[in-house]
């Protein structure tokens, strides 16, 4: 199977401005897609086959990469010498996608983040019909005798809409923002036990909304990224402060929190995520934070104040142990300056003063939460688990802001 990849209309490959400081505002919008949603019987085929090969995704990956590695040599250098991140990426990506197929809407939203998200690696308009040969020729591989000219004219459909996509967005972003931000680190200081404050100066503007996160590459592993949230709304002077735990066979994490010294210079892709303040739509904010997941929360919790206190803010900060609950003697200084804002911290495996239980127990405590909106940060399974027991207890579903599970920001315990 060949692919021809269309460039999408009216996006040109223009270069960025030489000058960053010249390039406008981003302003993200999303392309269209460029072609005709899929029939629902493509949706079903594609459904139905990748239920099929699911069983044996992950040696499909193996599979897909090692033909693509063989086939196209030239790609093999956008990747990282350990490939088992990379190939986790790629399986949860493929699962999103095939979840959208039948929300075009969402689709090209998802789409249009991996396509500014791939700049940071490289990734040109060339490249995408090799991946599509790659990824067919391991599908029909594992859907055996199942596979059929039909089903790989629907995959063929659904992956030149996905690389459109991808496509357009790339170029698009590509017209008013660089790829990659080099950014010297200027301070540190720990934490808490294996968790470092660090702040970083961008060499070039960095526009970022409060609450959303960005990927960090360092010297000592090149092309292995990992994404971070600043821990406060932007600043005037440009600089930027993350907390990293220093997560076990973190190569990234390790790095940062135990190698990195003041001077040293990282790069940072693009800005992502969607848990920004503007997507409240109730004057009331329920706000969840787990391990350091309380850095996106204080981002969001510092625009409020920026924003004149506008919301009445509830903030639960959680941790397993009492050494392990970090920021909340930040947060009750700023709730003494600011009346609209209520600290509450949760500690859910020691006896120790104050509230004792998981997140989802202590917000089910003190609910009901159905009138706010919710944003919720920190290990997946509280995410997942404290938006569990939200829509439970009445919250409505499209009030509880989260970033996606895939984002390495949910995968720290």
């Amino acid at each position: 199977m060949r692919f021809r990849i269309r460039r999408p209309a009216n996006t040109p490959a223009d270069s960025f401005p030489e000058d960053p400081s010249l390039a406008p505002a981003m302003d993200t919008v999303e392309p269209e897609a460029p072609q005709a949603p899929l029939s629902p019987r493509e949706i079903e085929l594609i459904r139905a086959s990748a239920s099929l090969v699911e069983p044996l995704a992950a040696d499909m990956t193996v599979y897909f990469y090692a033909i693509l590695f063989a086939r196209y040599p030239a790609v093999r250098p956008l990747f990282p010498p350990g490939m088992d991140v990379q190939r986790g990426r790629l399986l949860r990506a493929l699962l999103r996608i095939v979840d959208l197929v039948d929300d075009p809407e969402n689709l090209v939203r998802f789409c249009g983040h991996l396509g500014r998200d791939h700049r940071k690696f490289g990734a040109l308009e060339a490249h995408f019909p090799a991946v599509g040969e790659c990824l067919l020729a391991s599908l029909a591989r594992y859907a055996g005798s199942a596979w059929t000219e039909e089903i790989a004219a629907a995959w063929t459909k659904a992956y030149q809409t996905v690389a459109d996509v991808m496509i357009g967005a790339a170029e698009q972003d590509a017209r008013v923002r660089p790829a990659v931000w080099p950014a010297t680190l200027v301070h540190r200081v720990s934490r808490a036990p294996g968790i470092a404050e660090l702040t970083l100066r961008p060499h070039l503007p960095y526009d970022y909304a409060a609450g959303q996160y960005a990927a960090i590459e360092t010297p000592w592993h090149p092309l292995q990224w990992r994404s971070y949230s600043p821990a406060h709304a932007p600043r005037e002077d440009g600089t930027l402060t993350f907390h990293v735990r220093a997560v076990p066979g973190g190569a990234v994490s390790n790095a940062l929190v135990h190698r990195a010294v003041v001077g040293d210079v990282v790069r940072l892709g693009a800005p992502m995520g969607d848990m920004v303040l503007d997507a409240a739509v109730h004057g009331d904010l329920l706000c969840v934070a787990g391990g350091t997941g309380f850095a996106p929360i204080r981002a969001l919790i510092e625009e409020v104040a920026r924003r004149g206190g506008r919301h009445q803010v509830n903030l639960f900060i959680g941790a397993r142990t009492g050494a392990e609950l970090y920021g909340v003697d930040d947060m009750l200084r700023m709730a003494q300056r600011h009346h609209w804002l209520t600290v509450r911290g949760a500690v859910s495996d020691e006896y120790i003063a104050g509230i004792r239980g998981s997140l989802p127990e202590v917000l089910a405590e003190y609910g009901p939460w159905y009138q706010h909106d919710v944003f919720l940060s920190g290990p997946a399974a509280m995410v997942a688990s404290a938006k569990e027991r939200l829509v439970y207890d009445g919250t409505p579903p499209e009030r509880i802001h989260h970033d996606p599970f895939d984002t390495p920001v949910l995968h720290a315990s």
